[in-house]
């Protein structure tokens, strides 16, 4: 692990914790396909990953059946559901640390980038990053490889070598692992220790707190 000067961070799990929100609108969605029979803690596994890929995985839906899913999803999210919501405490701290280090904070997250840009307007986060990257709102930018590949496109001249990836679930990891860059994990969020050790974390941490002694 090295004295890094770019951190990107994960938004849902990570900066803040979502669940209801997402939750509530999974179940929106649901409804309107007619789905009322489901464990809450599949609800939970849609925290995090692609939305089309869970629908698919978890309730045996089509692709045409997926995508018809997500906007169902955005229609409750969209109306308030994405303030449903709430920064885990510490993370403004950790925030203000780094950005007194005079280090880069960038956000690299799986939800479409204009949700993401104004959920961290909302609770005030903004200001803490220099750059705010997210998927494409017609998923064709979904995957955490691919969302972290265009941050570092959008936010020019990051060395690989001082950059790490801060998540709570697998793909956070395995999609800065791909990008080239070491891996924080934390458990403070929606993913647990066995998956951030199966996804290669350098390092896994249980508070905001903790990521500032590295």
């Amino acid at each position: 692990m090295g004295n890094y000067q770019y951190y990107l961070f994960d938004l849902d799990g990570t900066l803040t914790d979502s669940g209801e929100g997402i939750m509530n609108s999974i179940r929106h969605a649901l409804h309107k396909f007619g789905i009322t029979e489901y464990e809450e803690t599949t609800l939970r596994k849609f925290i995090g990953p692609p939305l089309a890929e869970c629908f698919q995985k978890y309730f045996d839906l089509s692709p045409e059946e997926a995508r018809k899913g997500i906007d169902y999803y955005r229609e409750y999210y969209t109306d308030g559901g994405m303030f449903e919501n709430e920064v885990y405490h510490g993370v403004k701290e950790l925030l203000e640390g780094l950005n007194a280090k005079g280090k880069t904070l960038i956000v690299a997250t799986s939800k479409p980038e204009l949700f993401a840009e104004q959920i961290l307007e909302h609770f005030d986060l903004a200001k803490y990053f220099a750059c705010i990257a997210g998927a494409s709102m017609d998923e064709t930018r979904v995957h955490k490889d691919d969302v972290i590949a265009y941050a570092l496109q959008k936010y020019k001249g990051i060395d690989h070598k001082k950059a790490v990836m801060i998540g709570d679930r697998s793909h956070d990891i395995m999609g800065g692992k791909a990008n080239g860059m070491d891996t924080i994990g934390v458990l403070y969020g929606f993913g647990n220790r066995e998956e951030l050790e199966e996804a290669g974390a350098d390092i896994i941490v249980e508070t905001p707190e903790e990521i500032l002694r590295y």
